[in-house]
């Protein structure tokens, strides 16, 4: 199933191998095996299941509460390094995807959460996108599935993520009829993504450039 639009693919997918090869000369220190508990989303963990994205959004020092339609959610797995910088970078990464996500829901690219964990090339491409969904009239319904993390530092202030989505479980929804769009399992389900971070005067590390490879194989079943 395709529940994103391509648009953001193709906006950002020129920047792969610049990411990639600036990633490569970073920070290789392999995770820990400790599951982060994220703030924000459902993590998947069976023992210790999180509150719903609407509920457990960080919204102190500042930071924007991210609230979710009850009928969508965003499911994070990725393995808590023991390294201070990571985690924060890995958590704030998984907001970002929550503010993109919210912007579409609320039908609105100016919401709080979207231009604080996005910038540059990022929050443009993010705001496209979410355009493209407003466009048509789409939101989407259903779970997304995010997993296979990998985070590297590339000194003090800028980290890479790559992580995998698994959109099978989640559908178009047409916003006027409420019509959703169960469309099958496909490779174009699972998408790869490559996203760079930088931190902030505040702390907080905002996505500034991402690109993705939809089918890949690398994150196919």
């Amino acid at each position: 199933m395709n529940r994103r639009p391509t648009l953001l693919a193709a906006l950002a997918l020129t920047a792969t191998a610049a990411l990639t090869l600036s990633a490569c000369g970073s920070d290789d220190d392999s995770p820990g095996k400790d599951k982060d508990a994220i703030a924000g989303a459902d993590t998947g963990d069976k023992k210790s299941p999180s509150p719903a994205p609407s509920e457990s959004d960080p919204a102190s020092g500042g930071r924007p509460k991210i609230t979710f339609p009850a009928d969508a959610k965003n499911v994070f797995e990725y393995e808590k390094t023991g390294d201070a910088a990571k985690d924060a970078a890995l958590l704030d990464s998984t907001l970002s995807i929550n503010s993109v996500d919210e912007a579409i829901f609320k039908g609105n690219t100016d919401t709080e959460a979207l231009g604080f964990y996005n910038a540059e090339r990022a929050l443009s491409a993010s705001i496209t996108f979410v355009n493209g969904y407003l466009k048509k009239n789409h939101t989407w319904v259903g779970e997304t599935r995010y997993f296979d993390y990998e985070v590297k530092l590339s000194g003090a202030n800028a980290a890479y993520v790559t992580y995998c989505s698994d959109e099978s479980k989640s559908f178009l929804k047409d916003r006027k009829t409420g019509k959703v769009d169960n469309t099958p399992t496909t490779a174009d389900s699972y998408v790869l993504y490559h996203t760079k971070l930088a931190k902030n005067a505040d702390g907080v590390w905002q996505t500034t450039d991402i690109a993705s490879d939809r089918g890949s194989k690398t994150c196919q079943p």
